[in-house]
């Protein structure tokens, strides 16, 4: 499988982030520890994926975001696990954090909750780092951004992050959700 879905373009699986053909997740469920608006009364409901596509040297997630702990799942395993936080943790979206190297697999999974009816809204949790053709092509994935935006010198982002011309992709990774996409409604950006 090609993947070019994060602004490294790998072109191959695995490529940077390690990232191989099946989802592989840490842990999920009700998180409380969100901005208010996305916690509600029952928690937002996180997935955390392994193999984020930066390598921050202070990560408080690196074990799995980019060391990789966590187990492969099959997109039916994670549609279990999305299934779990909507109807049996009731929780009020799923909040998938550094999801992009798992896009077509959460599609499919999300698509097929859809034809059960199990929908919730969703929040792209991620550092930003993302191409504006991969937020477009995968809209539907995207309620919510939460984007963390970490630097706005490139120097910096290389030095303690690894990702190569960070402020200027997170930057239009930003004013693509926030509104000049055209297509795209109900989108807030939290940073």
């Amino acid at each position: 499988m090609i993947c070019e879905l994060c602004p490294r373009r790998c072109g191959k699986r695995p490529g940077y982030c390690g990232a191989g053909d099946k989802p592989k997740v840490f842990r999920w469920g009700p998180h409380f520890g969100e901005e208010p608006p996305l916690v509600g009364e029952h928690g937002s409901g996180c997935v955390f994926f392994s193999r984020c596509t930066m390598r921050c040297v202070y990560c408080q997630n690196s074990p799995w975001s980019w060391r990789g702990e966590g187990e492969e799942k099959s997109v039916e395993e994670l549609a279990a696990i999305l299934r779990e936080l909507a109807v049996g943790d009731k929780c009020e979206n799923w909040n998938l954090v550094s999801p992009t190297p798992y896009l077509p697999f959460i599609r499919e999974a999300v698509h097929n909750l859809a034809k059960e009816g199990v929908k919730l809204p969703i929040v792209w949790n991620s550092s930003g780092y993302e191409r504006t053709e991969t937020l477009r092509e995968y809209r539907e994935l995207c309620d919510f951004a939460l984007f963390d935006l970490r630097y706005a010198n490139d120097a910096t982002a290389l030095k303690y992050s690894a990702a190569p011309k960070y402020v200027e992709t997170a930057r239009a990774a930003l004013e693509c959700v926030a509104g000049s996409c055209a297509d795209w409604t109900g989108l807030f950006a939290a940073f």
